[in-house]
This record gives structure tokens, sequence and C-alpha cells, in this order.
């Protein structure tokens, strides 16, 4: 029976993720935890925890009273936030990683999965279908904690047989958490602004594209992994997914099929030298040979499908 703990849950990822995994192993047996408030739905829906992603000992002490076998690591300062803090970034980002890494050392549980993302990737990337090993000279504190983390991972899974598995996720769009922060957020705060206020102002330019995904289909992928027999898993470090890639302008053209008075403009800030820095598109092939991974949404679906969710807590402008 598998009891599970998820550290940094009120983030935009930890929302969804908890859904799902109670959905799953059922709501006694997930564990969400968080150094503040997460929605009421996870907070009310299984138990909660209030436990600081840096404090080892306490971390220790849930796992061990609750008899955990897995725990998922999403505490994290995101890659817009972390330019403005970049010490916090680190401390936060790289210290969490290590007391879980020390924690599964020491065998208090069975099996890790810690997030990374196209961060760790850099401004000498190839681009376009980015290959699961290439380049990584990652421009920003949050892709750095990113790539070390990697690099500490795939340490732990070879020196100490621990079972460590992890994502480079795309940019993340969902409609149940607000936006936490990151570079690629504008692809969530639009959706907001076109139902709300009829009008987005982005801060990258329109043409700027990046590689995005669903989060239905990021949790699913996070699962399968999770799920996977470790002995077909061939990547220790982290597996590039993709789902689909669109820039400022092609996204809003979708949402204005739906919300025909819809309008935006452009005023790019520091994130766009960020998205600059990061790959366009995405080779997954490992991913998909050694798991089977496919994403389900492409770039119309998923407005539709964000449109549909969304119309039922904001006043629709149209």
């Amino acid at each position: 029976m598998e009891r599970v703990l998820v550290i940094g849950a009120s983030g935009q990822i930890g929302t969804d993720l908890v859904l799902a995994l109670r959905a799953k192993f059922g709501n006694d047996m997930v564990f969400a935890s968080d150094i503040k408030d997460a929605s009421r739905e996870v907070m009310d829906g299984g138990p909660y925890l209030r436990l600081n992603a840096m404090d080892k000992e306490g971390i220790r002490k849930v796992v061990e009273q609750n008899h955990i076998t897995q725990i998922y690591l999403l505490a994290a300062l995101l890659s817009a936030t972390g330019e403005q803090n970049p010490q916090l970034a680190w401390d936060l980002n790289m210290t969490s990683l290590s007391h879980v890494l020390d924690l599964s050392r020491e065998g208090l549980f069975k099996k890790l999965f810690f997030p990374s993302s196209i961060a760790a990737f850099g401004p000498n990337t190839p681009k376009v279908m980015t290959p699961q090993y290439t380049i990584m000279e990652p421009s920003t504190v949050y892709g750095i904690t990113k790539l070390a983390g990697e690099r500490w991972v795939d340490y732990y899974a070879k020196r100490y047989n621990a079972d460590i598995r992890s994502i480079r996720y795309p940019g993340l769009i969902s409609w149940k958490a607000a936006p936490g922060g990151g570079t690629t957020d504008y692809a969530v705060q639009i959706f907001h602004d076109a139902l709300k206020s009829g009008h987005h102002t982005c801060f990258l330019k329109e043409d700027a594209t990046l590689p995005m995904m669903y989060m239905p289909d990021a949790i699913k992928a996070t699962i399968n992994l999770m799920d996977a027999d470790r002995d077909a898993l061939t990547v220790h470090s982290s597996y590039n997914i993709a789902g689909v890639s669109f820039s400022p302008a092609e996204i809003y053209e979708a949402i204005k099929k739906h919300v025909p008075k819809f309008t935006i403009s452009y005023e790019p800030d520091f994130r766009q030298g960020i998205a600059e820095s990061w790959p366009q598109s995405i080779d997954d092939s490992q991913a998909n040979k050694d798991w089977g991974w496919k994403p389900d949404f492409g770039l119309d679906n998923m407005v539709e499908d964000m449109l549909t969710h969304l119309e039922k807590h904001f006043s629709v402008y149209k």
C-alpha cells in the first residue's frame, strides 16, 4: 500500500497532482504539505500538514510517523521570481532536494519524484527539437538549480541505487491554480484576462515560441513515470517531455475564436530574455520509448477545455 507525501502542495503542479494522487491511492493515503495554505479542495480532501521544505527533521518526522513510501518534492522558487531573489531560490531549491535525497539514501521511503524544467537548458542549447542529451548552460538561477538537481538525482540513483524519477516540465497551463511566478505563466494569465477584462498585456514578444503543456498531460506524465517499471528507465537525470509549442500570438488567436472581442498588447520585460534562452520545441522520443509517453492535448483542445472550466469561475467578457 502506497502512502504519499507531496511537499509544496499549494503550487501550480501540487494543486492538480494531489487530487490525482488521492483519486489513485485514496484520500487518506496522500499527505499534502506546504508552508502556507493550499486550495480548500486540497486542504479539506485529505491529510494536510504544515511543513517547511527546508526543515529536514520536520520532513523526517512526517515520513516516519506516517510510513511514507513516495515523496513528490514540488517546493521551489520559479524562474521569474527566482531572478528577483537569487539567494533564496538557490537555498530553497537545493536545500529541500538535499534533505529528501539524504532521507532516500537512509531508506526511509521507496521512491522520489523531482521536477526539473526546460529552464535547465540555456541559450546554447539547440532550440528546435531539443534532444534528451545536449548542451545545458542555464542562464537563470532557477535553471541552475534544476540542472544541479538533475546531476544530484543521477548521482544518488547510481551511487546509492535510490529510485528517483524526474521530468523536465515545459511551461504548464492549468485552470485550477493561479500563475506562480514563472516565465511561461503568461499562458495562464492570458485566459484569466480574456474572461475578466477582455484584454491581456503580455510580458513576452508576440513571436516568443516556447514548449508548453496542459496540466492534465503533465499529471498523466508524472504518474505514468512513477508507475513505470524501473528496469525500463534509461534516463536517471530527467526525462524530456513535450506537449505543444506556441507563441503568445498563436494562443491569442486560439482564444479569440471563443472570445471575439478579446484584445492583446505586448510590453516585453526581463522575462523575454529568459524566454529567448529556452528551447522552442522538445524531442521526447526517449520518454516515449521507455515508458510510452504521449500527450493528449494540442493547442485547440487545450484552449477549449481551459475556457470551459474558467467560465464557471469568472463573469465572461464577450
